[in-house]
């Protein structure tokens, strides 16, 4: 499993890269928007997904002159959100913010979705957003080395904590223990914060949660970072190692959000709202306001995205069938 912003880069194509050589990119400009614009995020508000699509949103606006509001509808694993755009007019007029699972996961452990996830327009991905492990003060490894021994002479006693089932904590856990056969006991929370909260007060042992929302317990010495689940260290915290360095070889477990637009949404206004998102995250000022929250900016076309997604979704697949997760 490469690094996700290389599989990303991959998967956008050269067309990608020279912008009229997409079918989608070569659509007609429409008179679009020509009112405001209704963004639904499918997570709590303050997370990385809420965060990024609020700066991609009101940069919108101002390239447009006019408004992009989000609404947060978190629940379900992002499913309430993604099933209120599925079923949204058409029109370009309702977007959905989200994280990987409405797109990807869900489909593969739900029992049943009000939506098909394949069916969603790719707009683009927003960000990538880099995972660590953090462990508690008192943990006894103060390595990945020691974690994997410890887990293998203590199993199923070593919990990790996640927003709940199907999310990419949970998956990077399962993931985790998969690689380095371990054996962890998942313990789901219904957010970020409790689960952080919970880590720092020393009643979860693990973590492997997006390293925005670890870093600052870490940097005022409540937590341990054990190493970061990308390729290569994290600017903002260049002392902790990566997964390979620390002797996982190959493990890869970073996050990212994107929009999408209703099934069905003419191809014109996707180009032109991809042509916009693309724009966007080409300023300055945006690339400064996500590297301050560790994220990278990543666009694309409507169609590498799809592939992308679509490799996402087997990739991820594989390990909710190997962990045997399922939702009702």
């Amino acid at each position: 499993m490469g690094n996700l912003l290389a599989r990303i880069a991959m998967a956008l194509t050269l067309a990608a890269a020279h912008g009229l050589a997409s079918p989608a990119w070569a659509q007609p400009d429409v008179d679009y928007p020509i009112r405001a614009v209704k963004i639904i995020s499918s997570t709590p508000p303050g997370g990385g997904v809420d965060i990024a699509a609020r700066i991609v949103a009101d940069r919108l606006g101002k390239l447009w002159g006019h408004p992009f509001v989000v609404e947060n509808r978190p629940g379900a694993g992002g499913n309430l959100g993604a099933e209120a755009v599925a079923q949204a007019e058409p029109d370009g007029y309702t977007l959905l913010a989200s994280q990987p699972a409405p797109l990807t996961t869900n489909g593969r452990m739900y029992k049943r979705l009000n939506f098909d996830p394949q069916a969603f327009e790719p707009v683009a991905i927003i960000a990538t957003l880099p995972n660590a492990l953090a462990v508690r003060l008192e943990f006894p490894a103060n390595s990945v080395a020691e974690l994997i021994a410890y887990a293998k002479a203590n199993p199923g006693k070593v919990n990790f904590g996640s927003q709940g089932v199907g999310t990419t904590p949970h998956l990077t856990g399962e993931l985790f223990a998969r690689m380095t056969g371990t054996k962890l006991t998942h313990v789901p929370y219904r957010g970020t914060a409790q689960a952080v909260n919970d880590l720092i007060a020393g009643h979860v042992d693990l973590l492997f949660f997006q390293l925005d929302s670890v870093k600052e317990p870490y940097q005022a010495k409540r937590t341990r970072l054990l190493a970061v689940t990308t390729a290569a260290r994290i600017a903002s915290v260049p002392e902790v190692p990566t997964m390979d360095e620390a002797g996982v070889k190959g493990f890869r477990s970073d996050s990212w959000n994107a929009f999408s637009a209703p099934p069905k949404t003419p191809a014109a206004i996707v180009a032109k709202l991809n042509r916009g998102v693309n724009e966007v995250l080409r300023q300055p000022e945006t690339a400064h306001h996500f590297r301050n929250l560790s994220m990278t900016p990543v666009g694309g076309t409507p169609e590498s995205i799809r592939a992308f997604i679509k490799e996402e979704t087997a990739r991820w697949g594989e390990v909710i069938q190997a962990a045997n997760i399922s939702v009702d």
